[in-house]
């Protein structure tokens, strides 16, 4: 069976993720996101764009991408980025074959009804997602830890997040968009019946 063609724009924004061979947990522990965050650092050097997002999530990883005019495709994004984790993991524990399961899959932001409000939920869905599979405790703990950038102003991470001009639309300062930002968490822990 042919594979589906995908929808590859510039100027957008991205909602990736990939999942480890098997479904194992390969990028659980500290060799996972330092591989993952090596790899990151590296394309983030090699290409522009704009990562928005990132995490890890023992067998999978989301990154939410904008990309932008005339640069690197998404699919180059992603083919650099997976490539070099598996080529770090593989190396470092002589491990020979398939690190991802399969092609990575992908979504438009801007493609979304009201891509501002599928946005702001999918950050929190992606921050949530290490705490509902138990690698931790709260979003702001995470490996990665990439809702921080979105709480205080000026957090910096080991990788380089880029708010996107959306967030900044919820209010007339940071504090403002940070206040209406949190509005949507409370929004999803309330959906999903999880209470801190």
């Amino acid at each position: 069976m042919q594979r589906r063609l995908r929808t590859i724009l510039q100027d957008v924004t991205y909602h990736c993720y990939t999942r480890c061979h098997g479904l194992k947990n390969l990028l659980q522990g500290k060799y996972g996101k330092l591989y993952f965050i090596q790899a990151v650092k590296m394309c983030q050097e090699y290409y522009s764009f704009e990562l928005v997002a990132a995490e890890i999530v023992g067998n999978h990883i989301h990154l939410v991408v904008r990309t932008l005019e005339n640069e690197e495709t998404i699919a180059r994004i992603m083919q650099y980025i997976k490539a070099r984790i598996a080529e770090k993991y593989n190396k470092a524990t002589g491990r020979t074959g398939a690190f991802w399961n399969e092609r990575y899959g992908c979504t438009i932001i801007e493609e979304a009804d009201d891509p501002e409000d599928y946005l702001f939920r999918l950050l929190w869905y992606i921050g949530y997602n290490p705490v509902k599979k138990r690698f931790s405790s709260n979003p702001r703990k995470n490996d990665i830890g990439f809702i921080n950038c979105y709480l205080t102003e000026g957090f910096e991470l080991a990788i380089k997040i880029t708010l996107h001009s959306y967030f900044y639309k919820l209010g007339n300062n940071f504090s403002e968009c940070v206040k209406k930002f949190l509005e949507y968490e409370d929004e999803y822990l309330k959906r999903i019946g999880l209470f801190f």
